[in-house]
């Protein structure tokens, strides 16, 4: 399975795997979209990124710690 970032919930899910002793409400958007790039199963132009997204992407990433 591929990543996009329309695959908000699934990436969240693998961010919370991938960073268990991260807090998603104090990551900053540079990083959350390194953090992203870098997971394995992401494969999605980095330029279609944008703050929407990211914004989206952390909030289902905190809803998944909740």
């Amino acid at each position: 399975m591929s990543l996009k970032w329309t695959d908000v919930i699934d990436i969240a899910i693998e961010l919370t795997e991938a960073r268990p002793d991260v807090d998603p409400r104090t990551v900053n958007f540079v990083d959350l979209r390194d953090w992203v790039l870098a997971l394995d199963e992401f494969d999605d132009d980095p330029a279609h990124c944008g703050e929407k997204i990211l914004e989206a992407i952390q909030m289902a990433w905190i809803e998944e710690l909740d």
